[in-house]
């Protein structure tokens, strides 16, 4: 029996002759573009987490006889948590669907982003993106120097003893200090057992340097062992998939009620005060966290 029906032959036989927007893709890879802080996420200024990108990401991997999935990334990084659950999500699909995963660094794939850099097969940065940081870092700011000088009387009530430390309303304590460093220390070590698990012998620098939260350029990361070569999407996927190759971008689906809700109680975006002093604060550490890579 025929493998294909009289219409599908007769298209075939046509195709060559038709204008190319009529014709049949002979190959697709799918794109899916992952930019901004992650898990930072206001109204107004959507980040990445796994809600957000969940759904293009399973768009992208089950498209119909997609030879590869590409992903544009471009993150300072963000929550280690979502860094890793979008991580865990891009694997799990890879090996599920059989579909290799090129990811492609724009001007910055650091700290989470380059983690969720690291779920791809084969890393790809421009010579100028900034690549690296892996560490972790936080940080905050102390006010009971001010509050006492202005006279305010700090009154805090708890239920255990170290329910308040690293309250930025009293004095730091050495051993809330100390905890906390080691929470970063442990999530650290999890973040440098992703990398080597993922590029292995392909890291060529000593592990003090890779792993101290430095960052380097992709023309140096190249040299590292953190990418693997130099170059952009479109070249690169032409180059391995011929001229012909087609790469949709696979968008979040974003409807009416999305773009006009926030949170489960769908309190307006920006109807209230605290929704602009969120927003506001929210717009203030992104660029904080973009400036600390030169952008």
């Amino acid at each position: 029996m025929a493998d294909t029906t009289l219409p599908q032959r007769i298209g075939r036989l046509f195709e060559p002759v038709l204008p190319r927007r009529f014709r049949r893709p002979s190959v697709v890879v799918p794109v899916v573009r992952l930019s901004g802080i992650i898990g930072l996420s206001t109204p107004l200024r959507p980040g990445l987490t796994l809600s957000t990108v969940a759904r293009s990401l399973e768009r992208a991997f089950t498209w119909s006889k997609a030879r590869a999935v590409a992903l544009a990334i471009n993150s300072p990084g963000g929550s280690p948590v979502q860094s890793h659950l979008i991580f865990q999500r891009i694997r799990q699909l890879a090996e599920e669907n059989e579909r290799a995963v090129i990811a492609f660094i724009e001007d910055v794939g650091a700290s989470g982003g380059y983690m969720i850099a690291c779920a791809a097969d084969e890393i790809v940065c421009d010579p100028t993106s900034i690549v690296g940081s892996i560490g972790v870092v936080g940080g905050g700011f102390g006010f009971s120097g001010l509050i006492e000088k202005l006279g305010i009387e700090r009154r805090l009530y708890t239920a255990g003893d170290r329910k308040a430390m690293l309250d930025p309303f009293l004095p730091a304590k050495v051993e809330d200090v100390e905890h906390l460093k080691e929470i970063q220390r442990d999530i650290h070590e999890s973040f440098i057992t992703l990398v080597k698990a993922r590029r292995g012998a392909m890291l060529l620098g000593p592990e003090s340097t890779l792993f101290s939260g430095e960052y380097w350029t992709g023309r140096r990361a190249v040299e590292l062992g953190l990418a693997d070569r130099l170059g952009d999407l479109r070249s690169t996927l032409r180059e391995r998939f011929g001229e012909e190759v087609s790469t949709p971008l696979v968008a979040a689906d974003r409807g009416f009620l999305g773009r006009r809700l926030r949170g489960i109680g769908g309190a307006p975006p920006f109807g209230d005060a605290a929704g602009l002093a969120e927003e506001f604060l929210s717009a203030i550490e992104a660029r904080a966290l973009w400036a600390r890579y030169g952008l």
